[in-house]
């Protein structure tokens, strides 16, 4: 057999709109027949700081494209049709620069590919680690990093750092770059799973699909961007393509195999898995046609006896972009600068939703809440306190030393967030809900000691949660997963931290709502909204 070298990812082509930061910090050498791209490392540090800015503000204009496609859908259901609205108003918000689309800003990540006629002299990440540490220090982000002190003690890192920067090698005198703001909901939602040939037929593997997706479930804020990679030269390399699937890095694979193994996207499958995601209901996070706006299914080679299969998504804060440097400067992706351009004239019709006062004794909340099916849309006004997982964790210890739980826990709806900076002249920074499923753990013994009554979060739940809801006579109400721009301008009037000041964006906090969106998910008869799906 004669040799053979093929890429393994063959992008055939790249129709992304760029443009440029700038003309400097670039020029072009001889040495000898070879042109030299050499990049003064201050150019580095400009792209990722100014990528990381448009990343955590601007959405692309294909994912806005998209939302907007929920909205004239005759098929969408109500329910969708909030959920797309919500986030492009949120887009529009988001836009003006003060408060990111997402209160979770994100672990910094960057892929890249330099040329081996590219020249920086310098440790590469470490000029691209500044240029990050530059945007999440000027602009309202969140500092999301835990370091480890010891196996057991972490602190937060105070600048985002430390980054995932990757580089890898490549023929010629350009830099390539994909730059991810990777959200702590939708990366916990990329899941590996070993298989075997066995799973290689049409019927099994869409057995596996409809029932893996259900691990998706609707914590990473869906719609989603969908991607299934099936194979790989190793878990590793597996779980890889399912980022770079995610953030439409592969969109322009070959759409076929070889004997040389290179990826290949299945459209086929594509329809397969998009229509099998429809038929979930699981919707736009409250039920519906759109779970997700789309899927990209890739096929890698694989060891004889090895299948890893891998899903994730890239979530409603669709956070991608790309850049690169060439002998004609530095440039980036254009993302959209005008998403009000989306948004129809008037609002979809929805049914007026509940309005409910938190400020009330909780046994009054409860007894009007208990008015109610689940699926009810609510409006919430009044306190809620804030509080999740250190703080959670800081409350058990309290009572298992025997000491009893502080009365806001009791008193109050418990809201699982951590808020973005705040930006000047305003009550709060970005301040939308986080993943209720890390909080699981402590609802039984919580409510037991008369706490965590009503917990306001995303995402569906365990049913261990729904059986203390039964037995202690608790609610779960989901929130919109991403739309946290939007509440922080519009329905957020009071910010103050009340507990556990040394956490930073985990410490303990009472806020004042109004007009609140909320769901019932999960009621005092232990209905649970996910469980019919």
């Amino acid at each position: 057999m004669d040799f053979i070298y093929q890429d393994p990812y063959p992008i055939l082509k790249d129709d992304t709109l760029y443009k440029k930061i700038t003309s400097d910090y670039v020029q072009v050498e001889k040495l000898g027949n070879r042109e030299i791209l050499t990049v003064d490392p201050k150019g580095l540090e400009l792209l990722s700081q100014v990528a990381m800015n448009d990343v955590s503000f601007m959405l692309r204009t294909a994912h806005l494209q998209k939302l907007k496609n929920i909205l004239t859908d005759p098929e969408a259901t109500d329910n969708d049709r909030f959920v797309a609205y919500n986030l492009l108003q949120n887009a529009v918000v988001a836009v003006e620069g003060e408060l990111p689309s997402c209160q979770d800003t994100g672990t910094a990540i960057v892929m890249a590919k330099k040329g081996e006629d590219v020249y920086t002299g310098v440790d590469d990440a470490e000029w691209l680690s500044k240029g990050i540490f530059n945007t999440y220090q000027e602009k309202n982000l969140r500092y999301s990093q835990i370091v480890p002190i010891s196996m057991f003690e972490e602190k937060n890192s105070g600048s985002n750092l430390p980054a995932q920067i990757d580089i890898y090698a490549k023929k010629g005198n350009h830099y390539e770059f994909l730059f991810l703001a990777k959200g702590g909901g939708s990366a916990n939602k990329t899941f590996l799973y070993q298989k075997t040939k066995s799973l290689l037929n049409d019927k099994s593997l869409e057995e596996f699909v409809r029932e893996r997706i259900k691990d998706l479930g609707t914590s990473a804020c869906p719609p989603y961007h969908l991607a299934l990679v099936i194979g790989g030269t190793s878990a590793e390399a597996n779980l890889a393509a399912v980022k770079k699937a995610s953030a439409g890095y592969f969109d322009h694979l070959p759409t076929s195999g070889n004997m040389a193994g290179q990826a290949f996207r299945d459209l086929e499958w594509e329809k397969r898995v998009l229509k099998i995601c429809q038929e979930s209901a699981i919707g736009a996070q409250f039920g519906g046609k759109y779970f997700a706006h789309d899927v990209r299914v890739i096929r890698l080679p694989r060891h004889a006896a090895s299948c890893p299969v891998g899903l994730g998504v890239s979530c409603s804060a669709d956070r991608n972009i790309k850049g690169k440097i060439t002998s004609d400067g530095i440039f980036v992706e254009q993302l959209e600068v005008n998403p009000k351009q989306f948004l129809p004239e008037v609002a979809p019709h929805l049914e007026p939703a509940v309005a409910v006062d938190l400020n009330r004794p909780m046994a009054e909340i409860l007894a009007e809440l208990s008015k109610y099916p689940i699926k009810t849309r609510l409006k919430l006004n009044g306190t809620l306190i804030v509080a999740r997982d250190i703080a959670h964790a800081k409350i058990k210890e309290l009572l298992d030393a025997g000491k009893p739980m502080p009365d806001y826990f009791k008193n109050h709806p418990i809201y699982y967030a951590g808020p973005a900076k705040t930006p000047d002249g305003m009550a709060s920074g970005s301040f939308g809900p986080t993943t209720a499923g890390r909080m699981d753990v402590y609802v039984e013994e919580f409510q037991k000691a008369g706490g965590s009554m009503i917990m306001l979060a995303k995402g569906n739940r365990t049913k261990e949660v729904a059986d203390a809801c039964n037995m202690y006579g608790g609610f779960y109400l989901g929130s919109i997963g991403g739309p946290a721009a939007i509440l922080a301008k519009e329905n957020i009037l009071k910010v103050e931290v009340v507990d556990f000041p040394e956490l930073g964006m985990e410490a303990v906090r009472k806020i004042e709502v109004k007009d609140f969106p909320a769901f019932i998910i999960t009621d005092d008869k232990g209905n649970d909204f996910f469980a019919n799906l």
